[in-house]
């Protein structure tokens, strides 16, 4: 095994324990966290839209299709492109997002681990871990955010065809 490969499988296993740093001195005792495995993040997220203060992106079971649309401050953007999940907890959007300004692939991914019924989330590749589902449900989960309804596909259709006109 080459130095290179212990120091990623460090950082690695350091990056899988770090719910527990943000549970406290408390939690210490507890066993390590978990990641969510691609199946579980499928479940969590396939023909679901995850809503967003400035808009929301719809994660399509067909396809693995990803669409998304967003108003913030007036300025609208749309993205059209695909999700993927993985066994280690991460789930990745990569799309092209598109204003009147032009058009910008971005991958933006997300890693999910499990602590007992708790889910905690951060923005790869070095966002905060925070609570994304209680083990008990609470109202202002993020988890709440995905709702079984598609809110953006036809925003996002109708400023496509606005801003093909505008070309």
């Amino acid at each position: 095994m080459s130095i290179g490969s212990r120091l990623y499988g460090a950082a690695l296993a350091l990056s899988l324990c770090l719910p527990v740093a943000a549970l406290g001195a408390e939690a210490a005792g507890t066993k390590a966290p978990t990641p969510l495995s691609a199946y579980e993040l499928y479940r969590m997220y396939g023909d679901r839209t995850w809503t967003w203060d400035t808009g929301g992106g719809h994660f399509f079971d067909e396809g693995r299709r990803f669409v998304a649309w967003t108003n913030n401050k007036g300025k609208q953007s749309f993205a059209e492109g695909r999700w993927v999940v993985d066994d280690l907890g991460q789930l990745c959007m990569r799309a092209t997002w598109t204003n009147a300004e032009g058009a910008a692939r971005a991958s933006t991914c997300f890693g999910h681990q499990k602590l007992g019924n708790t889910i905690y989330q951060r923005r790869q590749p070095d966002g905060n871990w925070y609570v994304f589902r209680h083990a008990k449900a609470r109202d202002d989960d993020e988890f709440r955010k995905l709702i079984p309804v598609d809110t953006v596909s036809a925003k996002a259709r109708d400023l496509k065809q606005v801003l093909l006109s505008q070309e």
